[in-house]
């Protein structure tokens, strides 16, 4: 069995060989402690645990286009003040740089100022820079990848923000919940732009080549509860969600998963009446039971991730436990990929790690 039917078959409640391997991985301080505890200097980590990789992404572009002017605005004890690509004025400390907010190399905690869309003006704005039309939303060389794609067998995917994810970077939290509140009708109109907007992005690569699954990062939840409420999630969220994930299945991707920390059980119904059929990461120190959703939610939504990442760092007994009270009972109906409830933190040593790979890959038919 190739490692894309094993993927396809580990999500979709089939009966892989092997289910699909994907433990999580380190960010960059993650990697640096590995190193120092044991992991060669310039050896591969996924090699080295005999992981032979997760797949590759299309490469499609919704970001920004042209992207903000990225400028430091102030540096004062010990933090610097930016403008973001996004068009944000955000402070972190000084030892990051810009690329540590394009990208999620490491954990890193920041503050925010200000958002570039506070009024219809600022939207309107906005809007120029999200053009479906723009070169270079897809990569230059599609057609070379597409046709190696077409011999592939591996997943392929892709990702992109959901309205909750996007229109938060556009407005900020305490903004965005504010209009939905105040203004609704402005809500109402961001999330159809960027629901059409996603739509016409996506549209020539789903006509070009079928993918094995789609991300929808869309994080809206802390600990214990939802950001918003499911009521809210529906009036505003639903929409987009039903015809992204209709114009997916059309094209032949059988997967549509939602990305978001913090407990997401009061979400849940709502990413299922919206045609999600995945979820990810299923942090557990935010009360997500992915043993009791599956009671719950039956075959209608499967899992990645759920494994306790404080239970990893204790590793030994600790960790085993922690796997035996996942991975058995949700193996037993599939629809399940096991793995760490989130990046991989530093507190994670290389040792623990390896020993729960090891202990995983014995848990889904590797040994």
């Amino acid at each position: 069995m190739t490692a894309r039917e094993r993927y396809r078959k580990s999500l979709l409640f089939g009966k892989p060989d092997r289910v699909f391997l994907a433990p999580g991985g380190p960010r960059e301080s993650t990697l640096a402690a590995w190193r120092r505890q044991g992991l060669g200097e310039d050896e591969n980590w996924a090699q080295a645990l005999g992981l032979s990789g997760g797949g590759e992404g299309v490469g499609i572009n919704f970001r920004f286009m042209p992207e903000f002017e990225e400028r430091i605005l102030e540096v004062r004890d010990g933090h610097k003040i930016i403008q973001d690509f996004m068009g944000a004025i955000v402070e972190i400390d000084d030892q990051f740089d810009f690329s540590y907010i394009r990208s999620a190399r490491d954990f890193v905690t920041r503050k925010w100022h200000k958002f570039p869309v506070a009024s219809r003006r600022d939207f309107e704005e906005m809007k120029k820079r999200f053009d479906p039309a723009t070169p270079g939303r897809l990569p230059d060389d599609f057609g070379e990848r597409v046709a190696r794609w077409r011999e592939r067998d591996y997943p392929l995917t892709f990702g992109f923000n959901g309205c909750f994810w996007q229109l938060r970077e556009w407005c900020g939290f305490e903004g965005l919940c504010t209009l939905m509140a105040d203004d609704p009708a402005f809500v109402e109109a961001m999330c159809e732009f960027w629901t059409e907007f996603v739509s016409q992005t996506m549209a020539p690569a789903l006509r070009a080549i079928e993918v094995d699954s789609v991300c929808i990062s869309e994080d809206m939840a802390y600990k214990e509860h939802a950001m918003i409420s499911p009521a809210m999630a529906r009036k505003f969220l639903l929409p987009a969600y039903q015809r992204w994930s209709s114009e997916l299945r059309a094209s032949g991707c059988p997967i549509v998963s939602v990305d978001s920390d913090g407990y997401i059980g009061e979400l849940i119904p709502v990413w299922i009446e919206g045609g999600i059929n995945c979820t990810t990461p299923l942090e557990v120190a935010a009360g997500n039971d992915i043993v009791a959703y599956r009671r719950e939610f039956g075959r209608d939504i499967a899992f990645q991730g759920g494994i306790d990442k404080r239970a990893l760092a204790k590793g030994g007994e600790v960790m085993r436990a922690e796997l035996l009270r996942v991975i058995p009972p949700l193996l037993e109906h599939g629809g399940y990929i096991p793995g760490c409830d989130h990046g991989v933190p530093p507190d994670i040593s290389w040792p623990n790690f390896q020993e729960y790979v090891a202990f995983l890959k014995e848990l889904t038919g590797w040994k």
